[in-house]
């Protein structure tokens, strides 16, 4: 166990590089998350952080007035770090609408979103949100921006399918699937064993297109 009086060990800080700001910015980030995961929101310290990225808490000050604010864009690059990963799925050349949905389904029930370390840390962000006005309005920021490309993906679904929805339809829409997202991605950081490989994400998948009503493939009605 680390001493008390060093609660980061050597081997476990984080090479400092010196390089731009928006870097060394970054760098603090990750050392905060990597703190927040091993001693929780209270164990992570200025100090604990500091000694992680191979900085001084003086360092730290400087590109964050407060431990506050720290966790807080420490917690929107976790959330912001998974909306990308999912969005990346969205990169297909020749894919339909309905492939690049389910494509985005796939992404985010399987790893690296689907993973204990990251469920942990925003279980943990979330915990304190509802005490914390500035970590809320990261988690509602967060959640917006999910939402937001949910709907654009479902906007071009539904399009290819001769429909075109309203603004309160695709709320609608983006809400029941984000909801479906999160609870079987929950299941699978919880405990994923239980699952078969592709398992969530094909229960995700037809889950998502029942609720925007499409008629399954000829291949899926076959399975």
């Amino acid at each position: 166990m680390p001493d008390a009086a060093d609660p980061a060990p050597m081997n476990a800080r984080r090479k400092f590089r010196r390089e731009g700001e928006g870097r060394r910015r970054q760098d603090l980030i990750e050392a905060t998350l990597d703190s927040v995961a091993e001693y929780g929101l209270q164990g992570a310290s200025l100090r604990t952080i500091a000694l992680r990225a191979g900085v001084t808490a003086g360092l730290i000050r400087h590109y964050f007035p407060s431990k506050e604010e720290l966790l807080q864009e420490a917690y929107m690059a976790l959330v912001g770090r998974m909306t990308e990963q999912a969005k990346a799925a969205l990169v297909m050349d020749d894919a339909s609408p309905r492939q690049r949905l389910a494509a985005f389904v796939t992404a985010n029930l399987n790893a690296p979103i689907i993973d204990a370390r990251v469920f942990s840390l925003w279980a943990t962000f979330i915990g304190r949100a509802s005490a914390d006005p500035a970590l809320a309005r990261a988690h509602r920021d967060g959640y917006l921006g999910f939402r937001n490309e949910v709907e654009a993906v479902v906007a071009e679904v539904l399009a290819a399918e001769r429909h075109q929805p309203d603004a309160s339809e695709l709320r609608h829409h983006a809400i029941a699937i984000n909801a479906i997202i999160d609870g079987l991605w929950i299941e699978g950081c919880l405990a994923g064993e239980m699952f078969s490989p592709g398992e969530l994400a094909a229960i995700g998948i037809k889950a998502v297109e029942a609720e925007l009503g499409l008629v399954p493939l000829k291949h899926d009605a076959e399975k």
